[in-house]
């Protein structure tokens, strides 16, 4: 345990120096946002006064030892292009992402998984093919794709959907009637999310149990006359679910990063359209601490399944012994 834990510990601490570094490898400069016009109408003084006033003329040594400083202190600065402090952007944010991206790991893990089971068990049956060949026609449609035709045909053509935003503007609800509201707007990005994602849960569903169903201790549990329900939820179903429970702890880490493109379609105030318009605008405290958040959130993610795997699998802890 102690071995894995440092093995985090060290690949945080390489997150946490390549998340300075990168954004300031990408192309391209802060300088518009942080002056709001054309860099080019500015004299060679004025940028050097701004650069100055944000440290971004110091050596790079020098910004890297202020920024572990303030990561650490939690003093993250305001950002260039909102003109708020970063921890309240990102709390203000959070929970749109987390509702949305939430919500939507649950339902395909849920849908993925119960599909996956089914087309394993009726594999030599004719539901098989078409719930085959459905998810595999789904899943090769691209998210940006699948959110604009959603958007098109329930949004526009027919609206019975809000077409952007998590809630209506102008609209003072409460109580129930704004909860109504937050679903309508959800519903749209939420459908999108989990056809994007079904595949791979139900890929692993579907051929762990196929694995699973010819394992001998399944075939011995049938000829020692266990009952069919049995032997199909505690001999199947229950091994099957540790691949997809991995599955899960890893799509955690894209929480905030998994729904960007989704996000940005449909206008949804999220952490996923916070990123986009920092990398945009090449603010980077902003974006060194949104990405650091998506990958502490992935590393956690993993040493917790990591942690919980020996529990639901015992044969991996007697593997490490």
């Amino acid at each position: 345990m102690r071995k894995r834990l440092v093995h985090y510990l060290i690949i945080l601490a390489v997150i946490v120096v390549m998340n300075f570094f990168l954004p300031r490898m990408m192309p391209g400069s802060p300088l518009k946002s942080l002056a709001g016009e054309n860099p080019g109408d500015l004299t060679a003084a004025e940028k050097m006064g701004i650069l100055e006033a944000y440290h971004l003329n110091d050596p790079l040594p020098v910004q890297f030892v202020s920024y572990l400083k303030d990561l650490f202190t939690f003093r993250w600065g305001d950002s260039y292009v909102k003109r708020q402090p970063i921890a309240s952007l990102i709390a203000s944010r959070a929970g749109w992402t987390l509702l949305l991206a939430g919500s939507g790991m649950v339902l395909s893990a849920v849908i993925g998984t119960g599909l996956g089971a089914w087309s394993a068990f009726g594999r030599k049956k004719k539901r098989d093919m078409p719930v085959l060949l459905t998810t595999t026609v789904i899943s090769s449609m691209p998210p940006f794709w699948i959110a604009v035709l959603l958007l098109a045909v329930f949004g526009v053509r027919l609206k019975w959907f809000p077409i952007y935003g998590a809630y209506s503007m102008w609209g003072a609800y409460t109580g129930i009637a704004k909860i109504l509201d937050t679903c309508r707007h959800l519903f749209l990005p939420l459908v999108t999310l989990v056809l994007a994602s079904l595949m791979s849960f139900f890929t692993t569903s579907r051929y762990a149990t196929l694995k699973i169903l010819e394992e001998d201790y399944v075939k011995m549990a049938r000829l020692r006359g266990i009952s069919g329900k049995r032997v199909v939820f505690c001999y199947v179903i229950r091994n099957t679910l540790i691949p997809v429970f991995t599955l899960f702890m890893m799509d955690i880490g894209y929480l905030l990063s998994g729904s960007v493109v989704i996000e940005t379609v449909f206008s949804y105030p999220g952490l996923g359209t916070l990123m986009r318009e920092a990398v945009m605008a090449r603010d980077y405290p902003l974006m060194q601490y949104t990405f650091l958040l998506s990958s502490v959130l992935t590393v956690a993610a993993l040493f917790l399944a990591d942690v919980l795997y020996s529990r639901l699998d015992p044969r991996m802890e007697v593997g490490r012994g």
